[in-house]
């Protein structure tokens, strides 16, 4: 019982700050046109860099979602500087993130998150322009566009904002907000206290650990929050902690590749690089340079998670996200599945051109005689154009016969 009730207890702390985020990345999505980041972000230099960070701090976008968007802004003009920025800024944080941040990690955390993201984008924004006369790399991926729903008026606006922040975001990090938290409870219950001491006199070694393992796997910026918080209570340290935080959303093997693909080698090595180096460099002044006080207050929280201690307000936020959760994800089910019937129904479907037919009578004994046929799921005519489209997979030489047995042929 005391794995249920540290996930429980870990949702309840998050559910209200996570609620509010989606709000807010509903709002920002619904209210703010696409055109504006591209606008601000094609010129190079030092300022383009700089709001690519600012713009894309605040996005609920995670690793995943933030390349073809970051793509899409490179193909329309944005500096390659820009875009590097705004990749290595976007997945680190986001509204929900950072409220999360707050609710399990405290105001430390909260505050150097998008901070080291800034810094960290900035770095690797103008590294790349240094780069950018030496790289040229043409992009040919077919990508995705950031451009806000059509909606005119405000109450549209405001039900594409719900629609997004409730159900699409939830479809897009709702998988990994479980993973993250079914992680973070198995780590509290069942790793014992104190494990991670070993690594107290060698923080640089924990933290070189935590990069192999978390740049191999994908994290969301916020799945990787109660994890980091599990790790701590087990005795890693809150620089360590932070290398997760910052190292597990930003850069996975499918980023690298991608931004290889569409931006060039060497910016691929500088926003690798500049996320490793970067999130060792603010671990390393967190453990160092930073009271330790400032990250007791999640230590001192976590203790308690093996009794259930639930507020009212928190409890309905809890089973609100759990009601949305379920909800997006069946929605997601749903959407995967009718994609594979369709293709399915694509792969077994062939066309045919029948000539001769002049009548209903012979459109109806055409669709009559071919359903008959082994595979065939169903046929549909077209008399006019004599199009003739079989469902499944019947054999042709079978059709063929069928066809000119009715005094038709095949065109």
């Amino acid at each position: 019982m005391e794995f249920i009730y540290s996930l429980i207890n870990m949702m309840a702390e998050m559910a209200p700050y996570l609620l509010f985020g989606f709000l807010v990345a509903g709002v920002l999505y619904a209210f703010v046109p696409g055109k504006f980041y591209r606008n601000h972000l094609s010129r190079p230099g030092a300022w383009a860099v700089i709001k690519a960070a600012l713009i894309g701090v605040p996005l609920p976008l995670c690793s995943c979602g933030v390349l073809p968007t970051a793509v899409s802004l490179r193909r329309n003009g944005a500096s390659r500087g820009a875009s590097t920025s705004f990749l290595i800024a976007t997945p680190q944080t986001g509204v929900d993130s950072i409220a999360a941040t707050y609710s399990l990690l405290g105001p430390a955390f909260a505050i150097i998150r998008p901070v080291a993201a800034l810094v960290t984008a900035f770095i690797g924004g103008m590294l790349v322009n240094r780069e950018d006369k030496a790289c040229k790399v043409s992009c040919d991926m077919e990508v995705d566009t950031i451009d806000a729903p059509s909606s005119d008026s405000f109450a549209g606006k405001i039900k594409d904002a719900l629609r997004y922040g409730f159900v699409e975001m939830i479809q897009n990090i709702g998988k990994w907000l479980i993973i993250g938290l079914v992680i973070a409870a198995a780590i509290t219950v069942f790793i014992p206290d104190g494990f991670f001491t070993f690594f107290a006199e060698y923080p640089l070694l924990s933290m070189i650990a935590v990069v192999v393992v978390a740049v191999p796997m994908y994290v969301c910026s916020t799945g990787s929050i109660p994890i980091a918080l599990s790790l701590m209570l087990k005795g890693l340290s809150p620089g360590a902690a932070f290398v997760l935080l910052m190292a597990g959303p930003a850069a996975n093997f499918a980023s690298i590749i991608i931004v290889g693909k569409s931006l060039g080698k060497k910016a691929a090595a500088i926003y690798l690089g500049t996320i490793v180096i970067g999130a060792i460099a603010i671990g390393m002044c967190i453990d160092y340079l930073m009271p330790r006080d400032w990250f007791t207050m999640p230590m001192m929280a976590g203790h308690a998670n093996c009794h259930l201690q639930i507020g009212l307000f928190p409890g309905i936020c809890s089973v609100l996200l759990i009601i949305l959760l379920i909800n997006a994800l069946v929605r997601k089910y749903k959407q995967n599945k009718s994609e594979r019937n369709k293709s399915e129904k694509m792969e077994n479907q062939q066309t045919i051109i029948v000539k001769g037919m002049t009548c209903g009578h012979c459109k109806a004994m055409v669709e009559k005689n071919l359903a008959k046929l082994p595979g065939v799921e169903s046929v549909t005519v077209d008399l006019a154009s004599g199009e003739t489209k079989i469902q499944g997979q019947p054999d042709p030489a079978a059709v063929k016969e069928v066809i000119e047995d009715l005094g038709f042929s095949i065109g």
